[in-house]
């Protein structure tokens, strides 16, 4: 929806990674640093940490890119939970080994063939293992059993392991990993992005898909998007993801700290994601209270299975019913105040107003209503601009 309305050529803010939106903060200059130094030893294990969403996979993807398939063949693990036994044989998968009869002896016997051959071709090997933080020690200890595969006296295996900030706990800490400690050649724990990064990353990625100016950022918008996300890249992906939105709904091609403010207390309250930030970066009552954001009214029928486009028109149309809704609403509290400027009998007054109270009433609840059914919609167009899968059904 916001792409087509800011003549974008694509989505800037997906949450999944992209080697091709790939921004080279301070910290993943240094992980790639690190990471340089590590492959060219060509042994033992390079530890690579970070918060969720602190671009880890990002920073991964990007290194493959540059990778040269002929001198280098890579296996790649997203772990579960895997015991020893059962990460030895997503290992063999990973280089597309079917071992027969899936018992651990065959499947460690294949990684050996298969790395002997690789390096008889004179391509080195590098075992990727992601979500580290979920293996058992023992699973840790088949990863270091099967960094000690040689030819002669070179390795044969070399292993990057990411995890989120607990494996980087356990890694330093486990009395029963001290081996594999002393096999860690290089390791960096990726740190958010500083403040002053936040607005050089936005409009990249914004650059990524054809954005010309439009639409602009008010002053202080980046700023404030550091103080809500703490400079993590995925949660500035989905703030500025839902602020884009807002901006399309508004046909604005100014997004505001006014807008922020309401799509940070919408996120709040909606628990997009966890941590102080989001509540320090909420409105202050102290100062200026955020500009009146459109709500859409009731939508004439479900919109689980239109499609985005349809679903953007049904809330254009239920943007100009709540409007309406609005006048009316309006209209009501000015004829009560003319009727309290007349000369009729107290008595006719009373009726009027009680009239005239119920009628604010009834408005009332059904602007709260249209209220609901809106959050509602922009969340399901949230999870298909984030996500690219169909909205989900309504509850």
């Amino acid at each position: 929806m916001f792409d087509e309305f800011y003549g974008l050529t694509g989505r800037p803010f997906q949450l999944t990674p992209d080697p091709s939106f790939y921004f080279e903060s301070i910290t993943h200059r240094k992980a790639l640093s690190y990471l340089g130094y590590g492959m060219a030893q060509g042994e033992g294990f390079i530890v690579i940490t970070g918060e969720v969403g602190a671009g880890k996979s990002t920073l991964v993807a990007h290194l493959m890119q540059k990778i040269d398939p002929e001198r280098m063949t890579v296996g790649q693990v997203v772990t579960s939970n895997l015991d020893g036994e059962e990460l030895v044989h997503v290992a063999a998968n990973s280089f597309g080994l079917d071992v027969a009869g899936h018992d651990k002896a065959s499947a460690l016997g294949a990684i050996e063939a298969f790395l002997h051959g690789e390096a008889r071709e004179g391509r080195r090997c590098l075992l990727v293992v992601d979500e580290s933080q979920n293996l058992s020690i023992e699973a840790l200890e088949e990863l270091r059993m099967l960094s000690n595969f040689q030819l002669g006296a070179h390795p044969l295996l070399q292993l990057l392991l990411l995890g989120q900030p607990e494996f980087r706990k356990v890694l330093a800490e486990h009395p029963d990993l001290e081996q594999l400690r002393q096999r860690v050649i290089a390791s960096h724990h990726l740190e958010p992005m500083e403040p002053g990064e936040v607005e050089p990353y936005i409009r990249h990625r914004l650059e990524c898909v054809g954005w010309a100016g439009n639409p602009e950022f008010a002053e202080g918008v980046f700023a404030r998007i550091h103080a809500a996300t703490g400079g993590i890249p995925r949660r500035v992906n989905q703030v500025v993801t839902r602020l884009l939105l807002l901006g399309a709904v508004e046909q604005s091609t100014v997004l505001d700290q006014p807008m922020l403010a309401s799509v940070l207390a919408e996120m709040a309250s909606d628990n997009a994601f966890h941590g102080e930030a989001v509540d320090k970066a909420t409105p202050d009552r102290t100062g200026p209270e955020p500009g009146p954001v459109k709500h859409a009214a009731r939508a004439s029928e479900p919109l689980a299975h239109a499609a985005p486009a349809d679903a953007a028109a049904q809330l254009a149309e239920m943007l100009a019913q709540r409007d309406a809704q609005i006048a009316e609403l309006q209209q009501a509290v000015v004829e009560l105040a003319r009727a309290g400027d007349s000369a009729k009998p107290a008595r006719d007054l009373a009726e009027m107003e009680a009239r005239f109270a119920a009628r604010i009433e009834t408005l009332h609840a059904r602007l709260e209503e249209q209220e609901r059914t809106v959050r509602h919609v922009l969340t399901m167009l949230i999870e298909w601009i984030e996500t690219g899968e169909k909205p989900r059904e309504a509850a």
